[in-house]
């Protein structure tokens, strides 16, 4: 008799003969499972990228969510267009207007956060055995929704001036000699989820060109660009090709994730299908969180409330690298991002971040192992650290703990013993090769 697989109260699963081929695919991911163990309040969290919420103003935008619903609350709580409100969408038009993107109104579409947008592209050109070519590592959230449509993701190398272009251009390639079609690039240029590394300007009309010749549609997943610690915003791949490029965006870094309020900005005639599987997969985004948003563009700062989020994180990007640079082994080295959330952790050899996770949450710190951000196995020696909501005091203490740990590990500790007192640590950071 063949084993029956269980659900998650132990039991056999009696629906398992019923599930579609395509549920194969669907696993949580390793990030998922760490949220429940990095929320006690014990455990300094470096795992998940919650942004910092204390800054908004709380209770005028409570006060703002009321009149809402006192004025406005016929249509605040009633059904709308699967496109997202008319004025929400202009208002977004203007945030992208900062990136050097001319959208109109009309191709926006508000999706329930971004990555409602990524799936809903994710079904509108995935089939069954379709490539997806992505870079290594790559955000967790798309390489789920890639799965689920039965798509395989390619890696293409990054450095640390960003994806690499003769990578991608020698992966595609490889594809097309194979006689395997390659659907999209799905990429995250600015301030990149995992690695925090952000795409040379010069390399970007390459990038978009590699594509154009391959005829492979380009997903420009871009919840983090105006978050850059220099004040610099780059230019939107959707600005330098309009008509090859899908634009993600989103509301929850800049604002408040939560509400759950992002959008797609694509070319006129993916536009249309993107409604017609917007409108089957949620009949329509909630009206009143896109009210909410679109109170807060019109009444509120948000320009200078981005502006103190990047000082924000900028000091806690600072408080991160100087822990690491302190505590952190001989062996280790890590990516310095400009912008964003995230830094990316090189460990010595031997030490394998995915097995070590338990004994560091024994230790009482949570990092993201690198494996839940490849398909290919990859990763091992590498971790995620998310810098974005602990203090900076507690962003210290986690990696003089996370620096413990790996202290400990086996291999480490078998290397230091060897190597004596007196070693010293230098700076290290990862070269641009080594991402």
């Amino acid at each position: 008799m063949g084993h029956c697989p269980q659900d998650d109260r132990g039991g056999p699963d009696p629906h398992l003969g019923r599930y579609a081929a395509r549920t194969a695919g669907m696993t949580a991911s390793e990030i998922r499972a760490l949220f429940a163990v990095a929320s006690r309040p014990e455990v300094v969290s470096l795992a998940g990228g919650m942004p910092h919420l204390a800054a908004l103003p709380l209770e005028e935008l409570a006060a703002q969510s009321a009149r809402i619903i006192a004025e406005e609350g016929l249509t605040a709580l009633q059904y709308a267009s699967a496109h997202g409100l008319p004025l929400l969408r202009e208002q977004i038009c203007e945030v992208m207007a900062l990136e050097g993107v001319a959208a109109r109104p009309d191709d926006v579409v508000v999706t329930v956060g971004s990555q409602m947008g990524l799936d809903l592209v994710a079904r509108l050109f995935c089939d069954p055995g379709d490539v997806v070519v992505a870079e290594g590592p790559s955000y967790v959230g798309a390489l789920g929704s890639f799965a689920a449509y039965q798509a395989e993701v390619v890696h293409v190398p990054v450095d640390g001036h960003g994806l690499v272009p003769d990578g991608l251009r020698a992966a595609l390639r490889q594809a097309r000699n194979a006689g395997r079609r390659v659907k999209l690039l799905y990429t995250v240029p600015n301030f990149h989820n995992p690695s925090g590394v952000t795409l040379a300007d010069g390399r970007r009309a390459e990038v978009l060109e590699i594509c154009r010749a391959f005829g492979v549609l380009v997903v420009e997943d871009n919840p983090y660009g105006l978050l850059g610690f220099d004040g610099r915003v780059r230019p939107a791949l959707h600005s330098l090709d309009p008509e090859n490029v899908v634009y993600l965006g989103s509301f929850s870094k800049t604002f408040a994730p939560g509400l759950r309020v992002g959008w797609v900005l694509a070319p006129h005639p993916v536009r249309e299908k993107l409604v017609l599987a917007a409108e089957s997969a949620m009949l329509c985004p909630p009206t009143l969180n896109q009210m909410i948003v679109s109170r807060y563009l019109a009444t509120q700062d948000w320009r200078g409330r981005i502006e103190s989020f990047r000082e924000i994180y900028r000091e806690r990007r600072d408080a991160m690298l100087d822990a690491l640079e302190e505590y952190l082994p001989p062996g280790c080295a890590w990516t310095e991002p400009d912008g964003g959330f995230y830094v990316w952790v090189k460990v010595p050899e031997g030490v394998d971040t995915k097995a070590m996770l338990p004994r560091a949450v024994a230790a009482r710190v949570a990092y993201a192992p690198g494996t839940g951000f490849y398909t290919n196995g990859l990763g091992s020696r590498r971790m995620r650290l998310s810098y974005c909501y602990p203090t900076p005091e507690r962003i210290r203490e986690g990696v003089r703990r996370l620096a413990a740990v790996l202290e400990a590990e086996p291999a480490l500790a078998h290397a230091s013993a060897a190597a004596g007192p007196g070693r010293t640590a230098g700076r290290r950071a990862l070269a641009p090769e080594a991402v």
